[in-house]
């Protein structure tokens, strides 16, 4: 799968540097997800944990080039979207 970043004007570097996440983090998270689901303009958000054990969320649209994607940020999942997200998927496992 090509995976393409959003490029800050201001810094020339992915956008996802701003947040001090690294391209193999967001290619851990969109690989398997915890979560996938619709966002905002006909996005998608992926939630999910880094191989490094870091818990992430991932914005990206499909992009026009067959399994293509085209990532707008990622940052850390923290506070309440955290626990609620930890929540879910054990609720998930239990259920298996």
């Amino acid at each position: 799968m090509n995976i393409h970043y959003y490029i800050d004007p201001e810094t020339d570097q992915p956008h996802i540097y701003t947040h001090h996440v690294s391209e193999a983090e967001v290619e851990d998270v969109i690989s398997k997800p915890g979560e996938d689901r619709s966002g905002k303009d006909g996005s998608r958000v992926a939630l999910g944990q880094s191989r490094a054990g870091r818990y992430l969320k991932v914005i990206y649209v499909i992009d026009l080039e067959p399994k293509s994607i085209f990532v707008i940020t990622a940052f850390d999942l923290t506070g309440k979207p955290l626990v609620a997200y930890k929540r879910r998927s054990r609720k998930k496992h239990e259920k298996k």
